[in-house]
């Protein structure tokens, strides 16, 4: 007997003139969303997405103060969408109307925690460079976009097809929720570590005044999730919409080093320390008034919060809930740490990770 949601998709779909179409379940990722591929009768293809809500905890209302955004939870914390349809689809509607290429949404129930979106295809950057294309062309395609990105100023409140969400900050909240998994939940993955309430207030010191340039320089549209698992080769179109989109919904305003570091710090391939650099002088050519020490610095310093936020997550994916495969993934982050770590200003975590997390357990 099919379930309640069971149902309710298969209603939607009816309703979409999609009741016919053959579905097929595409390979998932660590949210709680699950996609679908529509077949129709004429061979056309379309992406079904179901984000059960319940699933989630509440996202964070905008004026909401710290304190609220505790009891509310880690998405309200984090400024994370909690999966909401509606943000996706504004989402992608602003992304759209700046020359981008997001999926266009062809219907949705956002209450429901349904969509009918546009099939961008298969050609995701990380799967075409595992079959031996040429990485260079699509990394400075990938910094084109992002710069093309960074020269837009964002508008508060994104809308599209009759959704509104709020483009929230990147704040100094969420950025402590982000380096806070770290100390949380990697003496859970390994035992042997422990960090006492003198290391956890260290830990704090190093990363506050990280957090505050973060939130102040917190001037860009950021995707939040880009690297090259989420990212889909469109040759034929032209300019930054031969970058196409997916997994924005958690967007923010940001420091522009925070998508930079997802994509030169992509926990899932091996970006190599020249092709970094190669993509950083991209950056920076298409961003001449930049002060680029200063960025550069912000860069780490940032990159550095985000592998250890990272690092958290995998963590608690494998302690928590039991996804043994994001191990694996760890110890490539901590070699891109390694390369974080070369700016002065972190000498302090340096000295920090040597004090409490020795060689081998970087792992």
């Amino acid at each position: 007997m099919s379930s309640d949601r069971d149902l309710l998709k298969t209603e939607f779909l009816r309703a979409c003139g999609l009741g016919e179409a053959r579905r097929v379940p595409l390979t998932g990722d660590a949210s709680t969303r699950r996609y679908e591929r529509l077949e129709r009768g004429d061979g056309t293809f379309l992406i079904f997405m179901d984000q059960p809500p319940a699933l989630e905890t509440v996202a964070c209302p905008p004026d909401a103060t710290p304190d609220q955004r505790a009891a509310l939870g880690y998405n309200a914390l984090a400024r994370l969408a909690a999966g909401r349809v509606d943000a996706f689809v504004a989402v992608a509607g602003w992304l759209r109307a700046q020359g981008l290429s997001a999926p266009a949404v062809i219907a949705h129930d956002a209450p429901a925690g349904l969509a009918v979106l546009e099939d961008l295809g298969d050609d995701l950057f990380a799967r075409l460079i595992e079959a031996g294309e040429d990485e260079a062309p699509l990394y400075d395609a990938a910094i084109s976009a992002l710069a093309h990105l960074h020269a837009i100023t964002p508008p508060e409140v994104l809308e599209a097809d009759g959704c509104a969400w709020p483009l929230l900050t990147y704040d100094e909240t969420a950025l402590h929720t982000a380096d806070a998994l770290f100390i949380e939940w990697l003496p859970k993955l390994k035992p042997e570590l422990a960090f006492d309430a003198t290391a956890a207030a260290d830990w704090e010191d190093i990363w506050a005044p990280i957090r505050a340039r973060g939130a102040a320089d917190a001037t860009v549209f950021c995707h939040r999730d880009y690297h090259a698992e989420n990212l889909i080769w469109l040759p034929e179109r032209a300019g930054p919409a031969r970058v196409g989109l997916l997994d924005f919904q958690d967007a923010v305003k940001a420091h522009p080093a925070w998508d930079l570091s997802m994509l030169l710090h992509d926990a899932r391939r091996d970006v190599s320390v020249g092709r970094e650099a190669a993509a950083l002088a991209v950056y920076f050519d298409l961003r001449p008034n930049l002060d680029r020490a200063a960025f550069l610095a912000d860069y780490h310093a940032l990159g550095a919060l985000n592998i250890c936020r990272i690092l958290g997550i995998f963590a608690r994916l494998v302690t928590r809930d039991g996804k043994e495969r994001y191990a694996a993934f760890m110890p490539r982050l901590w070699g891109y740490l390694d390369r974080c770590l070369v700016e002065p200003e972190l000498a302090t975590l340096t000295a920090w990770l040597d004090r409490h997390v020795p060689r081998e357990a970087r792992t």
